[in-house]
């Protein structure tokens, strides 16, 4: 039903929330009294991101009083290493966040996840989407449920937008460098980003190589891991420009991205910067960061600007779904779960906790936000839709190019040093 062409196996990095240290990973639980007990493991552990997760799992266990789920909220950053060690010692938890790309494929190839192709029944089969399933498809196998599109871009608040005089939002980077100027004219940080956590400083790379590189070569760099093509350097030249621009808040080096109102998103939250290039996700952690803990009701959203000259197609989106996996040795309860929370009223909850869009076309109706329904229209025509690149580029090349680019932003490190590094990562595997 999606007629984008989206990179096989992405799922979107999904953020936000705190840690809960000590978390063990469980392996099913089938007793011989025919109860069973699960263990899931999600990264939403405040506000109702986390209370969605407990109502699910409360609803699910009154329609099904055999089943006993126990949940386990890890730190969002955290969660790639706990899962990974979980997952090689053979004790995972049996449902778990699953990042997509070339993370969820070593774990495919590993034998580490349950294949869930023509297993997910009811709601969730009929009205999810076939292009949102391809998403979590890898080698023509299901192996993980989607719950929520999640493309990026800009988040800002349109009153300092409006205070700086800024009436169109930027549709070039170098109309973004221009409103960014109006903004620091009014004392207010244009953009807010939280590079201690270095993924969101990676964002900014990689959004100017899906303006800088065809499709053809964004999708075979995520197999190959081969950085040569000339336009991998000019992206990275392109953020050294931009950062030299001054365009992010001060300290954003050592800033935590959505973690406190002093992180990349609270200080969105709290009116202290313009905006923030995130995915659509971020809504949700900006509410529950509010001086309320409500959603900011000046909110809004547009596109990552075009980069004029570069080979990509305009209008190109970076971004996919979040998803739900199977532990390989999980009880068939697990798939019974991933269903429940495909289905329609669930889809419903999960769109009203987390601000995101649902996949699931029916609950899509319930989205009011202006921005998330700029976001779907923008992602349903886009000409090409790639996931994060440090998904699709696995653990050990994306990590070391999310690091690289930090370096390249504190000025230790050249546009030319960051793509050798990038390359010397990607000859490793």
């Amino acid at each position: 039903m999606k007629r984008n062409r989206i990179l096989a196996g992405s799922v979107a990095l999904v953020v936000g929330a705190l840690a809960l240290a000590g978390c063990s990973g469980g392996g099913s639980n089938e007793n011989s009294d025919g109860t069973v007990e699960m263990t899931l493991w999600q990264n939403s552990t405040t506000g109702p991101g986390q209370q969605f997760w407990k109502d699910a799992i409360a609803a699910f266990e009154e329609e099904n009083p055999n089943v006993t789920i126990k949940m386990q909220s890890v730190q969002n950053e955290d969660m790639d290493g706990k899962l990974q060690t979980s997952l090689n010692a053979g004790d995972p938890p049996d449902i778990f966040l699953q990042r997509g790309g070339g993370k969820m494929a070593a774990m495919v190839q590993a034998n580490q996840l349950m294949d869930l192709t023509g297993k997910i029944t009811g709601e969730a089969a009929e009205n999810i989407p076939e292009g949102s399933f391809k998403a979590e498809t890898y080698q023509d196998k299901l192996w993980a449920i989607p719950l929520s599109v999640l493309p990026g871009g800009i988040f800002y608040s349109q009153d300092l937008y409006e205070a700086a005089g800024i009436s169109e939002t930027p549709k070039t980077i170098d109309d973004l460098v221009a409103a960014n100027d109006k903004l620091k004219a009014t004392d207010v940080a244009p953009l807010a980003l939280g590079a201690k956590d270095a993924w969101p400083a990676a964002h900014w790379f990689y959004w100017f190589a899906l303006r800088e590189c065809s499709p053809a070569t964004v999708e075979a760099t995520g197999d190959s891991k081969d950085f040569s093509d000339p336009c991998w350097l000019k992206a990275a030249q392109d953020l050294a420009d931009f950062n030299a621009t001054q365009p992010f808040n001060e300290g954003f080096l050592t800033t935590a991205a959505q973690q406190g109102a002093g992180s990349s998103a609270g200080l969105v939250a709290n009116h202290k910067a313009g905006g923030e290039l995130m995915g659509a996700w971020d809504p949700g952690v900006i509410a529950s960061l509010t001086p309320d803990e409500k959603p900011l009701p000046d909110l809004a959203w547009y596109p990552f600007p075009e980069v004029p000259g570069g080979d990509g197609e305009p209008g190109s989106m970076m971004g996919g779904v979040d998803g739900y996996s199977c532990s390989a040795q999980a009880p068939k309860e697990c798939v019974d779960f991933l269903s429940f929370v495909g289905s329609d009223a669930q889809q419903t909850a999960y769109y009203e906790a987390f601000s995101s869009p649902p996949v699931n076309t029916v609950a899509q109706e319930a989205v009011t936000e202006p921005y998330l329904i700029q976001i779907l229209e923008a992602y349903n025509k886009a000409p090409f839709v790639s996931q994060w690149l440090d998904t699709v580029l696995g653990q050990n090349v994306g990590n070391a190019l999310n690091v690289s680019v930090v370096s390249l932003l504190a000025g230790q490190s050249t546009p030319q040093q960051m793509i050798d590094e990038a390359n010397a990562a990607g000859a490793k595997g």
